[in-house]
């Protein structure tokens, strides 16, 4: 059985799809989807806390599938500006749970990942799968990955 990591960029995922689709991404099916015939080593989900409570809901949701959440708080810049990102955390966590897996899932299309993708590819003999909506998908990271999930159909809710 294949070993799999999984890294979900929460907040990639959730703009995306609603952008592209006015819909939210299935976490439930994914993980479904995704763990087929696979041994899950690691699977963390990365969001923004807002300490909201349907937020909290959300992110217990992600525990009970089997994601670890990691949680960055929600900064509001002077100028009006949001400061929400996990890209540094994701590529750190990728690279030091990496390690074990045969397979390393991403959910994002964050073309900043193109690097990371090449490097565990290339470099540490992993696959790579990438998931991301088409549309908002970086090319270099579709480039980069082993292969490319489009998020459409039965991936999305609703």
């Amino acid at each position: 059985m294949k070993k799999v990591a999984l890294f979900v960029d929460v907040q990639n995922v959730y703009y995306t799809t609603r952008q592209t689709f006015g819909k939210n991404f299935d976490y439930n099916e994914f993980w479904r989807q995704v763990t087929v015939d696979r041994e899950v080593i690691h699977a963390f989900a990365y969001a923004i806390d807002r300490g909201d409570e349907k937020q909290k809901q959300f992110q217990n949701i992600l525990r009970a599938i089997g994601f670890e959440v990691k949680l960055k708080p929600y900064i509001q810049r002077s100028d009006g500006s949001a400061k929400g990102d996990w890209d540094v955390g994701i590529t750190i966590d990728a690279m030091d749970f990496s390690t074990d897996a045969d397979i390393v899932v991403l959910v994002s299309g964050d073309g900043d990942f193109d690097l990371l993708a090449n490097k565990l590819r290339l470099e540490k003999g992993k696959r790579v799968e990438v998931y991301g909506v088409r549309e908002l998908t970086a090319a270099s990271l579709i480039n980069a990955s082993s292969e490319y999930f489009p998020i459409q159909g039965n991936l999305l809710l609703g």
